[in-house]
């Protein structure tokens, strides 16, 4: 634990029930806080039944603790992350935004899945622009700038719509042009990794239209759930517009298939990736890493006791709103869903197998088509 104290950007206890936090450095907005809101909301969901615990959590984006410089897992540090890839060992945690990021005019997870299924509705997939659409912020992302070039150009048509967000000039208009909802106006959807993976994933997977997932290193809780051909259509990193070009012009002449990924995707991210869910996961997740502890937690020495009021009071108001619609107003009335057994290693290389034949299939049919007169 105090060799994970150099990645962590806070540290929580729970001792009998009652939350505290020993604050290290500051996070980038209010990703420390509504973490924190988050672990307490399930202390309020799921009273009494999450355990004495010690952890160590950090609010940046790439996993920090590299299994390299480790000869067995188990001697490395645990860091609680929003995400990790397989050269590291950080322990995936819901992030910040499941209960809202109001910088960026970003409701809690619940009304906002509320808000995107009513415009699904408004606008049926076959209505819906015959492009691939994204907006986002470029800048300082290699991959996403490279994706830019996916726009029409030179007379060159990529079936791409990519849009340069600015947050600067969107917080001067109110934020009115950058609804998440209101984005789901297009038949296909890009996701693509920024600093990491980006909390853009699940708003994207919800909009009902087929989502042209970059294959990223990077996954977060929800990544690890997603199977290609599924929920997603894979677009290869390397050869990025070629490969959403061939996507789009195969989603347009087999709209049956296409609009099936994309109602699979969606109801992945409705359903399977529900707040009850997300709850399950984190209350099994904590109590599976509380057996591991060798030693009683104690309240640090510099740890303040955070509670709901604590954390809402104070809120400004543009924070608070975001905290009010996440707040758990009682207890849950049944019990968590079942924990299922870990994969076996032959089931994870098969299941790993079966995802390699897919992309290498895509690629080939992606060669092919790009090799037609």
């Amino acid at each position: 634990m105090e060799r994970a104290r150099k990645y962590a950007y806070f540290r929580l206890v729970v001792v009998g029930g009652r939350a505290y936090v020993e604050t290290y450095q500051t996070a980038f907005q209010m990703r420390d806080v509504f973490t924190q809101w988050g672990i307490l909301q399930l202390m309020r969901r799921y009273p009494g039944r999450v355990p004495d615990l010690d952890i160590m959590f950090a609010c940046d984006d790439p996993g920090q603790v590299r299994a390299a410089e480790f000869a067995t897992p188990s001697d490395a540090p645990p860091v609680f992350r929003y995400c990790k890839d397989k050269s590291t060992l950080d322990i995936v945690f819901p992030d910040w935004s499941f209960w809202g990021w109001p910088e960026v005019g970003i409701r809690p997870w619940t009304p906002m899945l509320a808000e995107i299924e009513r415009q699904n509705k408004r606008v049926p997939w076959p209505q819906r622009e015959p492009f691939a659409f994204w907006k986002g912020n470029p800048d300082r992302y290699r991959i996403r700038h490279d994706m830019m070039k996916c726009n029409v150009s030179n007379g060159k048509e990529w079936n791409a719509r990519l849009f340069n967000q600015d947050w600067g000039k969107a917080r001067q208009n109110g934020l009115k042009d950058s609804s998440i909802p209101k984005q789901c106006l297009y038949r296909y959807k890009i996701y693509i990794e920024g600093n990491a993976w980006s909390v853009s994933e699940k708003y994207i997977m919800a909009c009902d239209s087929p989502v042209l997932f970059v294959v990223t290193p990077f996954q977060d809780i929800m990544s690890r759930g997603l199977v290609a051909g599924k929920h997603y259509w894979p677009i290869d990193r390397n050869r990025m517009c070629e490969s959403i070009k061939f996507a789009v012009d195969w989603g347009n002449q087999h709209p049956v298939e296409a609009q099936l990924i994309g109602e699979q995707g969606s109801r992945f991210a409705t359903e399977e990736m529900s707040m009850d869910y997300v709850y399950d996961y984190m209350l099994h997740l904590l109590t599976e890493y509380a057996k591991l502890l060798r030693y009683k937690p104690t309240v640090p020495e510099k740890a303040v006791e955070i509670c709901t009021h604590s954390l809402a009071c104070p809120a400004d108001d543009q924070h608070r709103p975001c905290m009010m619609d996440s707040m758990e107003r009682r207890a849950a009335d049944s019990d968590p869903c079942t924990l299922p057994p870990p994969f076996t290693t032959a089931q994870a290389k098969e299941m790993a197998d079966k995802e390699e034949e897919l992309l290498r299939n895509i690629q080939k049919r992606e060669k092919e088509h790009a090799a037609r007169p």
